[in-house]
C-alpha cells in the first residue's frame, strides 16, 4: 500500500493534535479559575463537587508542596522528559494500537498542560473539588484528570494485550 506511510503519518498527527486540545482547555479552564474565583473559597456546583481555587507547587496530592522551592525545576525536567518520551513513543505506534494511543496522548497532554504550569507560575492551579461529606479528594484539574484516564486505559490496554509477548 503506497498510502500506508501517509495514513500513518496522518494518524500520529491527530494523535498529537488531540494532545494540542487537551492542553489548550486545561490551560483555558485554568485561566477562568485564577480569574474569576476567590482563592481556597469553594463554589457548590453538585453536593460531592465544588470548584476551588487552589495552587499546587509539588506533584501529585501536593507531594513536597512544602519543599522550599527546588521541586518547581524537579518536576519540570521529569514532566519535560516524560512528555518528549511519551512523544517519542507515540509516534512509534501503529493504528491498529489506537487504545494505547489514546492512553499515551490523554498523560501527554495532561502532563503537558501542569508542565506549563509549572514553567510559567511556579505552581500548577487545581480548581475541581470532589469531596463526601466533609471527606476531601484533593484538588485537581483537567491535565489530572486527562492523566488520570490515561493511566486508566494504559493499564487496560496492558490487559487487553497481555498475551502479545507471549507468541
Amino acid at each position: 500500500m503506497p498510502n500506508s506511510g501517509a495514513a500513518q503519518r496522518r494518524g500520529r498527527l491527530l494523535w498529537v493534535i488531540f494532545a494540542a486540545v487537551i492542553v489548550l482547555v486545561d490551560q483555558i479552564t485554568k485561566v477562568w479559575a485564577d480569574a474569576s474565583l476567590v482563592y481556597g473559597q469553594p463554589n457548590p456546583i453538585l453536593p460531592v463537587l465544588d470548584i476551588t481555587l487552589h495552587y499546587n507547587p509539588g506533584a501529585a496530592f501536593s507531594f513536597l508542596s512544602d519543599a522550599g522551592g527546588w521541586q518547581r525545576w524537579f518536576f519540570t525536567v521529569i514532566s519535560a522528559a516524560v512528555s518528549i518520551y511519551l512523544l517519542v513513543w507515540l509516534m512509534k505506534l501503529g493504528r491498529e494500537q489506537w487504545l494505547l494511543s489514546m492512553a499515551l496522548t490523554l498523560v501527554l497532554g495532561g502532563a503537558l498542560g501542569n508542565l506549563w504550569d509549572r514553567v510559567r507560575l511556579g505552581h500548577v492551579i487545581d480548581f475541581i473539588s470532589v469531596h463526601w461529606g466533609n471527606a476531601y479528594f484533593p484538588t485537581f484539574n483537567i491535565a489530572d484528570a486527562a492523566i488520570s484516564v490515561g493511566a486508566v486505559l494504559l493499564i487496560i490496554d496492558t490487559f487487553i494485550h497481555s498475551d502479545a509477548g507471549d507468541k
